[in-house]
């Protein structure tokens, strides 16, 4: 992990990346609750509506559910690699860890604020289609 010379408003502690993935994690484990329940929930709209439009609406949904648990599933993944990686570091390294500065998140915590856009767009459509399927 390359520590020099990181631009100042980069600089992060290892103890803050570390939090941020212990914060990033809990909130996917949220979203995937909540998606258990939106999955619950178009199912149940599935058996009460038989029209070919809502139907095509429910099929809508179910793909965007498993797209979006794919992106959770890759997400939670690729922050526990970040997180081994750290550990690695605090390994071999056990005094600097307190210490040391290292590059924030950079595109793991891009990844996380779009993922996090795209949920609550989704959400609130879904929620939508709900009350007017409901």
């Amino acid at each position: 992990m390359n520590t020099e010379k990181i631009p100042v408003e980069e600089r992060r502690y290892m103890s803050e990346l570390h939090f941020d993935h212990e914060l990033w994690v809990n909130q996917l484990r949220f979203f995937e609750v909540e998606l258990r329940i939106f999955k619950t929930r178009l199912a149940e709209v599935s058996i009460q509506n038989t029209k070919h439009e809502v139907r095509a609406e429910v099929e809508h949904f179910q793909n965007q559910f498993i797209r979006e648990s794919e992106v959770i599933d890759t997400l939670i993944h690729d922050i526990k690699l970040h997180e081994k990686v750290l550990v690695e570091f605090a390994k071999d390294h056990p005094v600097a860890t307190d210490h040391v500065h290292f590059k924030n998140h950079g595109e793991l915590e891009d990844r996380m604020a779009i993922f996090g856009k795209i949920w609550f767009e989704l959400k609130k459509e879904f929620l939508d289609f709900l009350r007017k399927r409901m």
